[in-house]
């Protein structure tokens, strides 16, 4: 047996608990700490940003209100548009339990789209100036919401062989009639969180090395082309999330996440088009 061999017969079992601690009356989850630590530490990062560029602390814990309003209501409103509305329409007082999960990663995109325009608007900013510094931030916050999917063994990859597989042991569900904890699967969680943090990391390079002398929508372009394309990519390693992505897949050859990332792709695309061949340079208000 070649080294190889030794590792495709023993995936990695991954049996963490979702819960950091549980006092009976109050539980802490891994998910819901990550996904608090993406608005601490992207604020933090926020301000430098904003800093460097002449602006101030205020103007920062504005914006991360807002952000944090749009991500959550956009993200679960996505959710139960895009994936459960027959479940939500039934039952409308559903969509607020969030502690049910339930967030999607395109509602909460077009929640923050939505909020950060409110937000340029009233405080007089350029939309594609805030959208430019705000990418950066939203690129690490979508690795630490992963790494939590990653904590509470959902959003599975399909079965595979390959040496870095897991076998999520506090997975229950029945896929294809078989359940999930017993085959070895694609961390799927994994490769949109690395992904995201090497976005990330990227998305400051290029933001550090010119500042204000940034192409107009350069970063916005960058981040929606390079995190969509992913994700429609991973979408073909993840099993569906809901039955009916199975029907829309046979039907058309993508699933729900495919089928919301196009638009959004097309979009970044002629942004960032725009960026290089009439590239333009504003200061960050009006």
């Amino acid at each position: 047996m070649t080294f190889m061999n030794l590792f495709l017969w023993n995936p990695i079992v991954w049996n963490v608990s979702p819960e950091i601690f549980d006092f009976g009356f109050f539980a802490l989850r891994w998910y819901g700490l990550l996904f608090a630590l993406g608005f601490v530490f992207g604020q933090r990062i926020l301000t430098h940003i904003y800093k460097a560029e002449g602006r101030t602390e205020q103007d920062v814990d504005i914006i991360t209100l807002y952000m944090i309003v749009g991500t959550v209501l956009g993200a679960r409103l996505g959710h139960c548009l895009f994936y459960e509305p027959e479940v939500y329409l039934r039952d409308p007082i559903r969509i607020l339990k969030i502690w049910e999960g339930g967030l999607a990663s395109h509602g909460a995109t077009i929640g923050i789209l939505l909020a950060l325009y409110l937000f340029s608007r009233k405080y007089k900013f350029d939309y594609l100036w805030v959208l430019d510094r705000i990418v950066i931030v939203v690129a690490l916050g979508g690795a630490l919401i992963r790494l939590g999917n990653l904590f509470n063994s959902e959003i599975i990859g399909k079965p595979t062989t390959l040496p870095w597989a897991f076998k999520f042991e506090k997975n229950h569900e029945i896929i294809n009639g078989v359940q999930a904890s017993l085959q070895p699967r694609h961390p799927a969680q994994l490769y949109e969180s690395i992904s995201s943090f090497l976005l990330f990391l990227f998305l400051y390079y290029l933001w550090n090395r010119r500042k204000s002398f940034t192409p107009r929508g350069l970063l916005f372009g960058l981040f929606v082309v390079i995190l969509f394309s992913l994700r429609f990519v991973y979408e073909f390693l993840k099993e569906n999330q809901v039955d009916k992505e199975d029907y829309l897949l046979n039907a058309i050859g993508m699933n729900i996440g495919q089928l919301l990332s196009v638009p959004l792709i097309l979009v970044g695309i002629y942004i960032l088009f725009r960026a290089i061949t009439k590239p333009t340079y504003v200061n960050p208000v009006k």
